[in-house]
């Protein structure tokens, strides 16, 4: 990439943040530029972090502060209800909804998909979930994953779905542990004075 480009890149992302903001939390364009350029990028970030972090920018008092994370908090659990309310209406079950690690956003996604319970999503495959690469006619090609547009890794599609596996009785947490821990086997041939 260019340093033209790199900074129409980084130009087009202040512009997209500006506007999250703006719409959002119902600010002017000055003020969300200010956020963005103290670094705020998302929602969650205006929502949850420490006051003190929204009291360093100028002409923020503790007022404007609890005010901008109120509307944050409220945009973004308005997000959720929207979500979970979609993801019911699809069919989701509670035993999916109330899956830990799952977001709102998350269920709607695999409802969206088919994947309504907590039995079909412990049939996932893990790079369903977070995405991966498979090779056809010799090109590879991206698969996209169900979950990876909220950033979820290969390694936590894996843990998510063996938690589920166990919840359902499908895999003995015992099992796995005395796998994991068995010694691996020495060579046999090794063994037999060969």
């Amino acid at each position: 990439m260019t340093e033209a480009e790199e900074s129409a890149r980084r130009q087009k992302e202040f512009e997209e943040r500006t506007q999250l903001f703006m719409e959002t939390l119902d600010l002017d364009e000055f003020f969300a530029q200010l956020l963005v350029s103290e670094g705020f990028t998302t929602l969650e970030e205006v929502a949850y972090v420490e006051l003190d972090e929204l009291l360093v920018i100028d002409g923020v008092d503790e007022g404007t502060a609890e005010e901008l994370q109120a509307r944050a908090r409220d945009f973004l659990e308005e997000q959720a209800r929207k979500a979970l309310d979609h993801a019911r209406e699809l069919g989701a079950e509670d035993s999916l909804i109330e899956f830990e690690g799952l977001t709102p956003q998350m269920v709607e996604a695999l409802a969206e998909d088919g994947i309504k319970t907590l039995e079909d999503f412990a049939t996932c495959a893990d790079w369903e979930l977070a995405g991966g690469w498979t090779t056809v006619d010799g090109e590879r090609v991206k698969d996209d994953g169900l979950l990876e547009p909220f950033d979820v890794s290969l390694e936590e599609a894996q843990d998510m779905v063996m938690t589920a596996r166990i919840l359902l009785g499908w895999v003995d947490p015992e099992e796995l542990k005395a796998q994991d821990e068995e010694p691996e086997a020495e060579n046999p041939t090794e063994e037999a004075g060969a």
